[in-house]
């Protein structure tokens, strides 16, 4: 038998069940905002961009990030400038630091200002544009170091909007068009559900219209808690309907935006929670602090953190004048994986969410309904 490039190893040895946490890291506002200046400086890159994105100490090559499979990257457009479309298979989630702008994705526009947010789903083609008179500056969270890892990290710069292929126009074929999902055959084998299905069900995939969609802050602002027994919630979700039960802005992430106002009693100290799915909160107001698998950090308004690497116990504590926090999470990826695992209370069970019956009394992160 010739040399084997393969090999056998024992099972117990390749799936050890082990889960290696990152360390969580805050980015202070100082270094973003610096960042933000030099990159206003240099010379625009390519495709008119100017970009840097946020690696953590632990994070290697392919899909650098700041989480294992999230990266965040700062965009900076100077008045007037505009950049080249561009399309890949990554879906983000983006956030208006400073300035104004305009947002085109495959046939739709928005016009954007500070604090709003919005989607750019996966091969859709895209530009920005700062029409405004400051800089026009943005975070934007994409699944993209995830698809490096895998290999399947799909890119094309320099396409026009007249060229909606793939996602963005419908398929042609040759075929006779009886070979189609409505017409392939589908057999029950038994009452437990088991069913064979012939090869259109793979590849004429029932389609679930996926758009950009904007979440102004103006109106968002105005379902969030601002003045202390105002009655209102304090963490909304920004839920983008395509992606039905998994509950997500995209398919690979949920954002939240929380708010406390002022004069709102501090939370007594006590243990946290955790969770599989990954946590970057981004703190557009306030200041506060978290303790994450006991190590304490102290935050204020932009400040960047990876507040909850995956499967870590975490706690935070906004301050008495309140807070705001943006939070990305890849939830609704892992609830598609049937990974999500989720222990709100450390004395608690380990729930599969989305699996069986979740967490219910809860209206935030470790807050029981009153």
């Amino acid at each position: 038998m010739p040399e084997q490039a393969f090999r056998f190893i024992p099972a117990e040895t390749a799936r050890e069940g082990t889960m290696k946490v990152w360390s969580p890291l805050l980015v202070p506002r100082e270094a973003i905002e610096a960042e933000i200046e030099r990159l206003a400086e240099v010379p625009a890159g390519q495709g008119g961009r100017r970009s840097s994105v946020i690696v953590h100490p632990e994070s290697t090559a392919p899909g650098l990030g700041l989480s294992p499979g999230v990266d965040v990257t700062i965009n900076v457009l100077k008045p007037g400038e505009e950049t080249e479309p561009v399309r890949h298979n990554s879906n983000q989630v983006e956030f208006c630091l400073r300035g104004e702008g305009e947002v085109r994705a495959g046939d739709r526009q928005i016009s954007v200002s500070k604090w709003s947010a919005w989607n750019i789903p996966s091969m859709k083609v895209y530009s920005h544009r700062n029409n405004g008179k400051d800089l026009f500056v943005r975070l934007t969270y994409s699944n993209a170091p995830m698809l490096e890892k895998l290999g399947i990290h799909h890119i094309e710069r320099g396409v026009a909007y007249s060229d909606l292929r793939g996602g963005n126009s419908p398929a042609t074929t040759n075929a006779p068009a009886k070979y189609t999902r409505e017409s392939a055959p589908d057999f029950v084998i038994t009452e437990a559900g088991a069913r064979v299905r012939g090869y259109e069900f793979l590849t004429d995939i029932e389609v679930v219209e996926n758009h950009m969609i904007h979440w102004p802050w103006e109106k968002v602002s105005e379902h969030l808690s601002m003045t202390y027994g105002d009655n209102k919630r304090n963490i909304m979700l920004l839920y983008n309907p395509a992606t039905e039960r998994r509950n997500g802005t995209t398919h690979s992430f949920f954002a939240t935006l929380a708010s406390t106002a002022p004069g709102t009693p501090p939370r007594k100290p006590g243990r946290g929670h955790k969770h599989s799915s990954v946590a970057i909160n981004y703190h557009y107001k306030g200041f506060g602090s978290s303790v994450v698998d006991g190590q304490e950090f102290h935050w204020r308004a932009g400040d960047l953190m990876l507040s909850a690497p995956a499967w870590s116990e975490h706690a935070h504590y906004p301050g008495p004048e309140g807070h705001g926090i943006l939070t990305i999470q890849d939830h609704p990826l892992q609830i598609g994986m049937e990974s999500l695992i989720w222990q709100e209370r450390m004395d608690g069970p380990i729930l599969t969410l989305g699996s069986e019956k979740g967490q219910t009394g809860y209206v935030g992160p470790r807050q029981e309904g009153a």
